[in-house]
């Protein structure tokens, strides 16, 4: 198959271009400065609004918008696999997850925003409200467009607040297609905006007074950027950033079928997720067995197109660029000793296809090591020891998410419970769902999305205190 029609990187600009051809679909217009302060202009004075209608009314109307995207499943996945390469599957997946998010925030509406009571002495009353802040404004990635979206907005307005959501520059259809969904929905104009803004007007909405809360999922250098200017402007933050998930097999009783597990999750979304499992540490008597599996696994595989996902093939990444630095961080670990077993190289100069790969020997020296991964690369650890196998997991500026297997659960919790991450788990690679909360520590973040938290993170807790 062609894999090269125009790359990703000879482009620049809102624009659908698929990764698996190269083909340049369409462009997007950045909008007007007149352009940008109307979007304001509409979230403020809906929020006005927004904000006055009953917790009950909002979450039915966020209700319609769940109803309306569940309708529209085939239309909206077939457009982030065009728009990013990701498999026809893997895209239901994702809006399988985002149905989730739908329903738990609109069933839980009135308990998540409930007043919380406070014991106070000689029968005086006091509560703590939950209510909006205003106008929120959502920096989005590319890997998953929807997901990763609707887990900022869906509490967000339920709660009360307005938003305007900046997606990424090679994700606009998306975008376009949820604001669409909630405009269907019959919400407020202005409660939902979309910008396809450039790198400044961001900085001039973060600057805005009218704008008191920013999201940031993305790189660690765009989120330093972002989260500087809002301090500078004292507005609260939610920062996801990257990971490098440790990923500890202490034992397996089937090394073979645990090799497969972790194969599994760190190919999948041609590993391009914050929280995949970006360093494999294993234990010495399952590493060998562990390490042959996966290259057995990676073994043979030719690019393939996502909508097919015929057997033995893989996707592309989302652009040229990503897989074209994902081959340098390969190169440099290879150069400074570390053994590449299988994979690692672009499939041809300037193409998004990057053929998966197994990498052991990494020492701190490389750029693997320390630096996150962020495509279908195993990076393979030899421990001897729980100990040893902490000492490493820790040894990172990131601390997003870990997992740790073994058969003796107490063994496995225990070291789980070591891990420097904001979020850890036994014997399995990840835990979803819309009820749990998702977030790191160190440089993977600040803040949490999902759950009871996600709710909190962009709310006025205000202290009611009534004297008797």
């Amino acid at each position: 198959m062609n894999t090269n029609v125009e790359t990703t990187t000879s482009v620049s600009g809102y624009r659908v271009q698929n990764p698996a051809t190269g083909e340049l679909l369409k462009n997007y217009p950045y909008p007007s400065q007149s352009e940008i302060e109307q979007t304001l202009s509409r979230a403020d004075k809906a929020f006005n609004e927004w904000k006055t209608l009953s917790v009950r009314e909002r979450a039915e109307a966020v209700q319609r918008a769940g109803e309306l995207f569940k309708s529209r499943v085939e239309e909206l996945g077939e457009i982030i696999t065009r728009e990013m390469g990701k498999g026809l599957s893997e895209s239901q997946a994702e809006i399988d997850l985002c149905k989730g998010i739908f329903d738990y925030y609109v069933e839980q509406a009135e308990v998540l925003t409930a007043d919380q009571t406070i014991s106070v002495p000689a029968g005086n009353e006091a509560i703590v409200e939950k209510l909006p802040i205003g106008v929120v404004l959502g920096i989005m990635p590319w890997n998953f467009p929807y997901y990763q979206l609707l887990r900022l907005v869906v509490p967000n307005l339920i709660l009360g607040n307005t938003i305007i959501i900046k997606p990424a520059e090679t994700c606009p259809e998306s975008a376009l297609a949820i604001q669409q969904i909630f405009e269907d929905a019959g919400l407020p104009a202005g409660a939902y905006n979309t910008v396809l803004a450039t790198h400044e007007q961001i900085e001039q909405l973060v600057n805005d007074s009218r704008v008191r809360g920013v999201s940031v999922t993305g790189s660690e250098r765009a989120g330093v950027a972002i989260g500087i200017n809002a301090a500078r402007n004292l507005k609260k933050t939610v920062l996801e950033l990257g990971g490098s998930d440790a990923y500890v097999v202490l034992d397996a009783e089937d090394a073979a079928a645990a090799a497969r597990t972790a194969w599994t999750t760190r190919v999948s979304n041609m590993g391009q997720s914050c929280n995949s499992n970006k360093r494999i540490i294993a234990m010495d008597s399952v590493y060998d067995e562990l390490v042959s599996e996966m290259v057995s696994l990676a073994s043979d595989l030719k690019p393939g197109d996502p909508n097919a996902e015929l057997p033995g093939t893989f996707n592309p990444m989302a652009s040229a660029r990503g897989a074209a630095e994902l081959e340098a961080q390969i190169r440099d670990a290879v150069e400074k000793g570390a053994t590449l077993h299988v994979g690692g190289n672009i499939v041809e100069a300037g193409s998004a296809y990057f053929v998966p790969a197994v990498l052991t020997g990494v020492t701190k020296e490389m750029r693997a090591y320390s630096e996150e991964l962020f495509g279908p690369v195993a990076v393979i650890y030899r421990v001897e020891s729980d100990e040893e196998a902490v000492t490493l997991a820790n040894d990172s500026e990131f601390g997003l998410g870990g997992a740790v297997f073994s058969s003796d659960i107490d063994r496995a919790t225990k070291v789980a419970r070591q891990l420097e991450s904001g979020m850890t788990h036994v014997n399995v690679p990840a835990a979803f769902g819309a009820q749990l909360p998702f977030g790191g520590v160190k440089r993977s973040g600040i803040g949490r999305e999902l759950g009871p938290e996600g709710m909190d993170e962009f709310a006025n807790k205000r202290l009611l205190y009534v004297a008797r």
